[in-house]
């Protein structure tokens, strides 16, 4: 009679656990979802304190080194940025970085997408020499993984090609601003938004190196996409 009642208590404690642990995930995502709607918004103030209270909520559910953690780390320190934060931003970005690797090995997507903030983070500060090793590391997960003609491989030879400008690159970023733009195209339709920005990315490098007419043109492209939006 004992034993069934320790087994039976056993059970229930079992269950409450359960669902508490469910009931701390349903948060997190809760928290997740408002600060990217309010990071979109530009309320980065109020984004700061909701991915704050949802990195809190993901390392006491799901433990330090989880991926969940990871996400909340990245989200985090992409607000930190819009907010001119860098030297906050900065070492969460790399904690989300050696989480990732760790936990899902150093050749997955999930990798790609953290070595790109990071990179983006140092582009915002002009560190170009730091950011490019990161970008081509990013590139080269995406091609592998997803394919050399995914929009992920996409932006990654964008933002490879912003890096290569900045630098005074252009005949390196020229031919990845076009490849990126094909890809975006297939990929994703001729009058997507990711094909806008590419646009503009080209136009942006076409007017350094004296190019006014296709800057002109492809400007006039990303306007007349966006209208439409």
């Amino acid at each position: 009679m004992t034993t069934s009642a320790q087994i039976f208590l056993s059970v229930v404690l079992v269950l409450s656990c359960t669902v508490s642990t469910y009931a701390q995930e349903t948060l997190w995502k809760e928290l997740n979802t408002k600060a990217r709607v309010l990071y979109q918004q530009g309320r980065y103030s109020e984004a700061a304190e909701v991915a704050e209270e949802a990195l809190a909520v993901a390392e006491n559910t799901f433990g330090a080194d989880h991926p969940d953690v990871a996400t909340s780390l990245n989200d985090l320190a992409v607000v930190y940025r819009h907010q001119g934060k860098c030297a906050e931003a900065e070492p969460l970005h790399k904690r989300a970085l050696k989480i990732v690797e760790k936990a899902l090995g150093p050749d997955h997507p999930h990798v790609a997408a953290s070595l790109n903030n990071l990179a983006v983070l140092y582009q915002s500060q002009g560190r170009y020499a730091e950011a490019e090793p990161l970008h081509k590391r990013a590139l080269a997960i995406y091609e592998k993984a997803l394919g050399k003609n995914h929009p992920h491989v996409a932006t990654s030879l964008n933002n490879l090609a912003v890096v290569y400008r900045h630098q005074g690159r252009y005949a390196e970023a020229e031919p990845l601003h076009k490849r990126a733009l094909a890809i975006y195209e297939k990929a994703l339709g001729k009058n997507h938004p990711h094909v806008a920005t590419a646009c503009e990315n080209m136009a942006e490098l076409y007017r350094q190196i004296g190019k006014e007419d296709e800057a002109q043109r492809l400007e006039a492209r990303a306007r007349k996409i966006r209208s439409n939006q």
